[in-house]
Protein backbone atom coordinates (compact mmCIF):
# COMPACT_ATOMS: atom_id res chain seq x y z
CA UNK A 1 0.00 0.00 0.00
CA UNK A 2 0.95 3.64 -0.35
CA UNK A 3 2.13 4.04 3.27
CA UNK A 4 4.61 1.16 2.99
CA UNK A 5 5.86 2.55 -0.31
CA UNK A 6 6.49 5.89 1.40
CA UNK A 7 8.45 4.15 4.15
CA UNK A 8 10.58 2.22 1.64
CA UNK A 9 11.39 5.41 -0.23
CA UNK A 10 12.68 7.20 2.85
CA UNK A 11 9.82 9.53 3.70
CA UNK A 12 10.01 10.80 7.27
CA UNK A 13 6.32 11.37 8.08
CA UNK A 14 2.74 10.85 6.91
CA UNK A 15 0.45 13.85 6.42
CA UNK A 16 -3.22 12.91 6.61
CA UNK A 17 -5.57 15.41 4.96
CA UNK A 18 -8.66 15.65 7.17
CA UNK A 19 -10.64 18.46 5.54
CA UNK A 20 -11.68 16.60 2.40
CA UNK A 21 -14.05 13.73 3.22
CA UNK A 22 -15.74 14.97 0.06
CA UNK A 23 -14.45 17.27 -2.65
CA UNK A 24 -15.65 20.86 -2.47
CA UNK A 25 -17.64 22.28 -5.36
CA UNK A 26 -14.95 23.62 -7.68
CA UNK A 27 -16.96 25.32 -10.38
CA UNK A 28 -13.96 26.31 -12.48
CA UNK A 29 -12.89 22.66 -12.68
CA UNK A 30 -16.41 21.64 -13.68
CA UNK A 31 -16.62 24.35 -16.34
CA UNK A 32 -13.20 23.48 -17.74
CA UNK A 33 -13.91 19.72 -17.53
CA UNK A 34 -10.68 19.15 -15.62
CA UNK A 35 -8.88 15.88 -16.29
CA UNK A 36 -6.94 14.13 -13.53
CA UNK A 37 -3.39 13.34 -14.72
CA UNK A 38 -1.96 9.85 -14.36
CA UNK A 39 0.43 10.01 -11.40
CA UNK A 40 3.56 7.86 -11.62
CA UNK A 41 3.87 7.38 -7.86
CA UNK A 42 0.39 5.81 -7.80
CA UNK A 43 1.20 3.13 -10.38
CA UNK A 44 0.21 -0.31 -9.14
CA UNK A 45 -1.57 1.18 -6.13
CA UNK A 46 -4.30 3.52 -7.30
CA UNK A 47 -5.59 4.42 -10.74
CA UNK A 48 -6.51 8.02 -11.43
CA UNK A 49 -8.11 7.14 -14.73
CA UNK A 50 -11.75 8.25 -14.65
CA UNK A 51 -14.37 8.44 -17.39
CA UNK A 52 -17.10 10.99 -16.73
CA UNK A 53 -19.31 13.19 -18.89
CA UNK A 54 -20.57 15.30 -15.98
CA UNK A 55 -17.88 17.96 -15.87
CA UNK A 56 -14.77 17.64 -13.70
CA UNK A 57 -13.01 14.29 -13.81
CA UNK A 58 -11.36 15.29 -10.52
CA UNK A 59 -14.79 15.39 -8.89
CA UNK A 60 -15.62 11.95 -10.30
CA UNK A 61 -12.27 10.58 -9.10
CA UNK A 62 -12.83 11.98 -5.60
CA UNK A 63 -16.34 10.58 -5.41
CA UNK A 64 -15.02 7.10 -6.10
CA UNK A 65 -11.89 7.32 -3.97
CA UNK A 66 -12.43 9.57 -0.94
CA UNK A 67 -13.96 8.05 2.20
CA UNK A 68 -16.66 10.35 3.66
CA UNK A 69 -16.68 8.31 6.89
CA UNK A 70 -13.21 9.60 7.85
CA UNK A 71 -13.06 10.18 11.62
CA UNK A 72 -10.59 10.54 14.48
CA UNK A 73 -10.45 6.78 15.02
CA UNK A 74 -8.83 6.41 11.60
CA UNK A 75 -5.65 7.99 12.98
CA UNK A 76 -5.27 5.06 15.38
CA UNK A 77 -5.92 2.68 12.48
CA UNK A 78 -3.20 4.38 10.43
CA UNK A 79 -0.77 4.20 13.35
CA UNK A 80 -1.35 0.44 13.59
CA UNK A 81 0.71 -0.28 10.48
CA UNK A 82 3.29 2.50 10.32
CA UNK A 83 5.94 3.76 12.69
CA UNK A 84 6.20 7.08 10.86
CA UNK A 85 4.96 10.22 12.65
CA UNK A 86 1.44 11.20 11.54
CA UNK A 87 0.48 14.84 11.08
CA UNK A 88 -3.06 16.01 10.29
CA UNK A 89 -3.63 18.73 7.69
CA UNK A 90 -6.80 20.79 7.57
CA UNK A 91 -7.32 21.96 11.17
CA UNK A 92 -8.86 25.44 11.63
CA UNK A 93 -10.30 25.46 15.16
CA UNK A 94 -9.11 24.99 18.71
CA UNK A 95 -11.66 22.21 19.23
CA UNK A 96 -10.25 20.13 16.37
CA UNK A 97 -6.70 20.89 17.46
CA UNK A 98 -7.42 19.46 20.93
CA UNK A 99 -9.05 16.36 19.41
CA UNK A 100 -6.06 15.87 17.14
CA UNK A 101 -3.65 15.94 20.09
CA UNK A 102 -5.88 13.51 21.99
CA UNK A 103 -5.82 11.20 18.96
CA UNK A 104 -2.03 11.05 19.21
CA UNK A 105 -0.89 13.02 16.17
CA UNK A 106 2.71 14.15 15.91
CA UNK A 107 1.86 17.55 14.45
CA UNK A 108 -0.91 19.80 13.14
CA UNK A 109 -1.04 21.64 9.83
CA UNK A 110 -3.35 24.66 9.93
CA UNK A 111 -4.83 24.63 6.42
CA UNK A 112 -8.01 25.57 4.56
CA UNK A 113 -7.05 23.50 1.50
CA UNK A 114 -6.10 26.59 -0.48
CA UNK A 115 -9.60 27.97 0.19
CA UNK A 116 -10.87 25.57 -2.47
CA UNK A 117 -12.91 23.25 -0.27
CA UNK A 118 -15.42 25.54 1.41
CA UNK A 119 -16.40 29.11 0.52
CA UNK A 120 -15.87 31.65 3.32
CA UNK A 121 -13.49 29.44 5.27
CA UNK A 122 -11.15 31.66 7.33
CA UNK A 123 -7.64 32.51 6.24
CA UNK A 124 -5.17 30.27 8.00
CA UNK A 125 -3.11 33.15 9.39
CA UNK A 126 -6.24 34.39 11.22
CA UNK A 127 -6.89 31.11 13.07
CA UNK A 128 -3.25 30.12 13.57
CA UNK A 129 -2.87 31.62 17.03
CA UNK A 130 -6.10 29.99 18.24
CA UNK A 131 -4.75 26.57 17.26
CA UNK A 132 -1.32 27.26 18.76
CA UNK A 133 -2.86 28.22 22.09
CA UNK A 134 -5.11 25.16 22.10
CA UNK A 135 -2.17 22.82 21.44
CA UNK A 136 -0.09 24.41 24.17
CA UNK A 137 3.24 23.22 22.79
CA UNK A 138 2.32 19.52 22.91
CA UNK A 139 2.96 19.07 19.16
CA UNK A 140 4.40 21.29 16.41
CA UNK A 141 1.98 23.54 14.52
CA UNK A 142 2.64 24.30 10.85
CA UNK A 143 0.95 27.00 8.74
CA UNK A 144 -0.25 26.15 5.24
CA UNK A 145 -1.80 28.65 2.86
CA UNK A 146 -1.24 32.25 1.79
CA UNK A 147 2.56 32.22 2.02
CA UNK A 148 3.74 34.44 -0.81
CA UNK A 149 6.50 36.56 0.74
CA UNK A 150 9.12 36.24 3.44
CA UNK A 151 7.04 38.61 5.57
CA UNK A 152 4.26 36.00 5.58
CA UNK A 153 6.68 33.46 7.05
CA UNK A 154 7.79 36.00 9.66
CA UNK A 155 4.18 36.62 10.73
CA UNK A 156 3.49 32.89 10.98
CA UNK A 157 6.55 32.37 13.19
CA UNK A 158 5.54 35.30 15.38
CA UNK A 159 2.07 33.80 15.87
CA UNK A 160 3.52 30.48 17.01
CA UNK A 161 4.02 28.33 13.92
CA UNK A 162 7.12 26.13 13.88
CA UNK A 163 7.21 26.08 10.07
CA UNK A 164 5.23 26.94 6.96
CA UNK A 165 4.23 24.94 3.90
CA UNK A 166 4.54 26.44 0.42
CA UNK A 167 2.18 25.35 -2.33
CA UNK A 168 1.34 27.58 -5.26
CA UNK A 169 4.59 29.60 -5.39
CA UNK A 170 6.53 26.36 -5.87
CA UNK A 171 4.14 25.29 -8.65
CA UNK A 172 4.53 28.68 -10.33
CA UNK A 173 8.32 28.37 -10.20
CA UNK A 174 8.19 24.81 -11.54
CA UNK A 175 5.93 25.83 -14.42
CA UNK A 176 8.11 28.79 -15.36
CA UNK A 177 11.64 27.45 -14.93
CA UNK A 178 11.51 23.80 -13.85
CA UNK A 179 13.78 22.74 -10.99
CA UNK A 180 15.67 26.03 -11.15
CA UNK A 181 12.38 27.89 -10.74
CA UNK A 182 11.53 25.94 -7.58
CA UNK A 183 14.97 26.59 -6.11
CA UNK A 184 14.67 30.28 -6.97
CA UNK A 185 11.28 30.59 -5.27
CA UNK A 186 12.67 29.06 -2.08
CA UNK A 187 15.74 31.29 -2.23
CA UNK A 188 13.56 34.40 -2.65
CA UNK A 189 11.42 33.50 0.35
CA UNK A 190 14.52 32.76 2.43
CA UNK A 191 16.14 36.07 1.46
CA UNK A 192 12.96 38.02 2.19
CA UNK A 193 12.57 36.32 5.58
CA UNK A 194 16.18 37.09 6.53
CA UNK A 195 15.73 40.74 5.50
CA UNK A 196 12.50 41.03 7.50
CA UNK A 197 14.23 39.53 10.53
CA UNK A 198 17.15 41.91 10.22
CA UNK A 199 14.90 44.97 9.92
CA UNK A 200 12.86 43.77 12.89
CA UNK A 201 15.88 43.27 15.15
CA UNK A 202 15.78 39.47 15.12
CA UNK A 203 19.23 37.86 14.65
CA UNK A 204 17.75 34.34 14.93
CA UNK A 205 14.36 32.68 14.40
CA UNK A 206 14.06 32.24 18.17
CA UNK A 207 14.09 36.04 18.49
CA UNK A 208 10.84 36.33 16.49
CA UNK A 209 8.09 36.75 19.10
CA UNK A 210 4.40 37.58 19.39
CA UNK A 211 5.38 41.19 20.09
CA UNK A 212 6.47 41.60 16.48
CA UNK A 213 2.95 41.46 15.04
CA UNK A 214 -0.40 43.17 15.60
CA UNK A 215 -3.68 41.48 14.77
CA UNK A 216 -7.31 42.60 14.58
CA UNK A 217 -7.78 41.08 18.05
CA UNK A 218 -5.03 43.34 19.39
CA UNK A 219 -6.66 46.42 17.89
CA UNK A 220 -10.02 45.55 19.42
CA UNK A 221 -8.42 45.14 22.84
CA UNK A 222 -6.76 48.55 22.47
CA UNK A 223 -10.13 50.18 21.72
CA UNK A 224 -11.68 48.56 24.78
Amino acid sequence: MLVQKAERNGFKAIILTVDAPRLGRREADIKNRMVVPQLKNFEGLLSTEVVSDKGSNLEAFAAGTFDPSLCWKDIQWLRSFTSLPILVKGVLTSEDAIKAVEAGVAGIVVSNHGARQLDYSPATIIVLEEVVRAVGGKVPVILDGGVRRGTDIFKALALGAQAVMIGRPVIYGLAAKGEYGVRRVIEMLKDELELTMALSGCPTVKDVTRNHVRTEHDRLNCRL
